[in-house]
C-alpha cells in the first residue's frame, strides 16, 4: 500500500532547511524545501507554478533556449489555486502537494495537453483518460506543469537518430554544453530536471532512456523494476521492458517522486505483485547504507572512454571509503546473447503494443502502425528530414507477438539477463548490487550522422526488468557522468540507500552552466 508522509516527518528525514526560501527562487530547490516553503507560508503552489513558468520562459524558450518543454499545461495555475485552497482548509495530500512536475510527452494526460510521443502523427484530440502515472500524481497533489520533449517515438523509429529530436518538438539541448546531446529518449525530462524547469520530472525507459539522459545531464534517474509502476496510458515500445521512473537533482527527490508513482493497477497486469513489493523508499535514504555492503564491479561495462574510466575509479574509491566491500571484477557473460534476443523482443512487441495503444486514441491522424508508416512517408519533409523509419517498418513486418521467433527470444532474453545474468552474479558473490559507469560524456549533436554512442551499462537491468539507478559521479571535461547501481528485481529500497550514501559521500553533482561549446575553462581536447 502506498503511504503519504507527514511533512514534519519528511523534514526530519531529509533534513529540510529552515532557512528562508524566496517564493520565486526555485533554482536547485529540493522537494522538501518547496514543501516547507508552503507549510511556513513563504510560498503558495501558485507562486511555485509562476516561478517555474518564468524560468521556462527565460532559459527554455529564451536565453540558452534548451527546448526541453514541448508544451505547458494551460490549467496549471488553476490547479495550483485549488490545491492552495485545500491547504488553507487543512487538507494536505502529502509531500508533493502543490509541487510542479513535468511529464515526458508519451504519458497520457486527460486534459488540454497533447500526448504525441514527439510525433506530428499523434497531434489532435488529447488523450481521453489519464495514464495511471498522471492520475497518481494528481492524487498526490502534484501540479502537472507540462510535457517534455523526447526522442521521437522514444527513439524507436529509425537508424541514425539524434537523441532529443522530434518532428513535433525539434532538438533539446544539454544545459552543460548546448551543442551536445541530452541523450534520450527522456531527453527533455533530464534537461528540465537539471535546469530546474520543474521540481522534478518523469521519464520512461525501455533500455537506457531514463538513465542515459539522467547521467549526461547530471541528475539522478531511477529505472524501477517492471511491475512497480503502471504503464497504462503510456505510449509503448515493449511490454517486457517499458517503465516510467523519476528524474530529479537528488536521490531524496527521486525517492519521494517514486513513492507517489508505485502500486498495483488493474489496467496493467504486470503490476499484480506491486501491492506486496512496494516499500518505504524515503526511509531507505540512509547515509550509512554502504557500510558492510558487498558490491560487484562490472568491468566489462566500462573501457569505452578513458575519462569515464578515471572518474569510475574515483567512484570505486569513494565506495570503499564509505565502507563497501567491492568484488572486482564480476563478469556478466550472458550479456551479448541477451542483447541479441532483446532486439527481436522489442520489434515484435512494438507492433502489437502500439496498435493497442492507438486504439485508445481518437481524433489523431493515425490509428495503427501501418497508418503511421504511411503518414510519415506522406509528410517526409517534416517528419523524416534527418533519419528514416526502418524500425517502424521492421516492426510492422515482424508478425507481432504471435510469432514463434518472438516467443523464443522473450524466454531467452529474460533468462540470460535475469536468472543466468544479474541473479547469478549476485548469488555467486553474495552481492547487494552491481555497479558500472552509466554511459559516456555527452557527444555533439549531429543530425546528419546521428548519435555517437560509445557504450553504457543499461542493457542487462533493462532486459531483465530489474531496477537501475544512476547518480552523478563526477565530470569529464566539465560534462557530467553517472554511476549506475543495479540489482535484483524489486530491490529499489536497497539501491536507493546505496545511491544516497554514495551521493552524500561524494557530492559530485554540479549545476549546469549553459555553455556554448565545452564548459568555460575546459580545453577543447585532452
Amino acid at each position: 500500500m502506498r503511504r503519504s508522509i507527514p511533512l514534519w516527518v519528511l523534514a526530519l528525514v531529509l533534513g529540510a532547511s529552515s532557512a528562508p526560501l524566496a517564493a520565486f527562487e526555485v533554482e536547485e530547490a529540493s522537494l522538501a524545501e518547496l514543501a516547507a516553503a508552503q507549510v511556513e507560508g513563504r510560498a503558495s503552489a501558485q507562486d511555485l507554478v509562476r516561478a517555474y513558468l518564468d524560468r521556462i520562459e527565460r532559459i527554455d524558450r529564451q536565453g540558452p533556449a534548451l527546448n526541453a518543454v514541448i508544451e505547458l499545461n494551460p490549467d496549471a495555475l488553476e490547479i495550483a489555486a485549488a490545491l492552495d485552497a485545500e491547504r488553507a482548509e487543512g487538507r494536505v495530500r502529502g509531500p508533493l502537494h502543490g509541487i510542479p512536475v513535468l511529464l515526458k510527452d508519451n504519458i497520457d494526460t486527460a486534459d488540454r495537453m497533447q500526448t504525441s510521443a514527439g510525433s506530428l502523427a499523434l497531434v489532435g484530440t488529447p488523450a481521453l483518460t489519464d495514464s495511471t502515472v498522471a492520475a497518481r500524481l494528481r492524487e498526490a497533489g502534484a501540479v502537472i506543469l507540462g510535457k517534455t520533449n523526447l526522442s521521437e517515438w522514444a527513439n524507436f523509429r529509425g537508424r541514425r537518430s539524434s537523441s532529443g529530436w522530434s518532428s513535433r518538438g525539434g532538438q533539446t539541448h544539454n544545459p552543460y554544453a548546448l551543442e551536445r546531446t541530452p541523450c534520450g529518449s527522456s531527453s527533455g525530462s533530464g534537461v528540465a530536471a537539471a535546469a530546474s524547469l520543474a521540481a522534478a520530472t518523469v521519464g520512461t525507459e525501455t533500455d537506457g532512456s531514463i538513465v542515459c539522459p539522467s547521467a549526461v545531464n547530471g541528475v539522478v534517474g531511477i529505472k524501477p523494476s517492471i511491475g512497480l509502476i503502471s504503464r497504462a496510458g503510456i505510449v509503448p515500445i515493449s511490454e517486457s521492458q517499458d517503465t516510467a521512473g523519476p528524474m530529479a537533482r537528488t536521490v531524496a527527490d527521486a525517492a519521494l517522486l517514486l513513492q507517489a508513482l508505485v502500486g498495483a493497477d488493474p489496467r496493467d497486469p504486470a503490476t499484480a505483485e506491486a501491492a506486496e513489493r512496494v516499500q518505504d523508499y524515503v526511509a531507505a535514504l540512509d547515509p550509512g547504507a554502504l557500510r558492510g555492503a558487498r558490491i560487484g564491479v562490472v568491468r566489462q561495462l566500462s573501457g569505452y572512454h578513458a575519462g569515464v574510466d578515471a572518474v569510475f575509479e574515483q567512484a570505486l574509491a569513494a565506495l570503499r571509503e564509505a565502507g563497501a566491500e567491492l568484488v572486482d571484477p564480476v563478469p556478466l557473460p550472458t550479456r551479448g546473447e541477451a542483447a541479441q534476443a532483446e532486439f527481436t523482443v522489442l520489434v515484435h512487441e512494438f507492433k502489437d503494443g502500439l496498435d493497442a495503444y492507438l486504439a485508445t486514441r481518437q481524433g489523431v491522424p493515425v490509428g495503427s502502425l501501418a497508418e503511421l508508416i504511411a503518414y510519415n512517408r506522406l509528410n517526409a519533409a517534416q517528419v523524416l528530414p534527418w533519419f528514416g523509419q526502418q524500425l517502424l517498418e521492421q516492426a510492422e513486418n515482424s508478425g507481432g507477438t504471435a510469432a514463434e521467433a518472438y516467443l523464443e527470444a522473450r524466454e531467452k532474453a529474460r533468462r540470460l539477463a535475469g536468472a543466468e545474468g544479474i541473479d547469478a552474479a549476485l548469488a555467486e558473490h553474495g552481492l547487494d548490487a552491481l555497479v558500472a559507469p552509466t554511459t559516456a560524456p555527452a557527444w555533439p549533436v549531429d543530425w546528419v550522422n546521428g548519435d555517437h554512442y560509445l557504450g553504457g551499462s543499461a542493457g542487462m537491468a533493462a532486459i531483465a526488468g530489474y531496477p537501475n539507478i544512476t547518480v552523478p559521479m563526477g565530470q569529464v571535461h566539465g560534462l557530467p557522468v553517472g554511476l549506475s547501481i543495479f540489482g535484483a528485481k524489486f530491490s529499489e529500497a536497497r539501491l536507493i540507500g546505496l545511491a544516497y550514501a554514495f551521493e552524500q559521500a561524494t557530492r559530485a553533482r554540479r549545476p549546469p552552466g549553459y555553455a556554448r561549446g565545452l564548459p568555460a575553462g575546459v580545453p577543447a581536447a585532452p
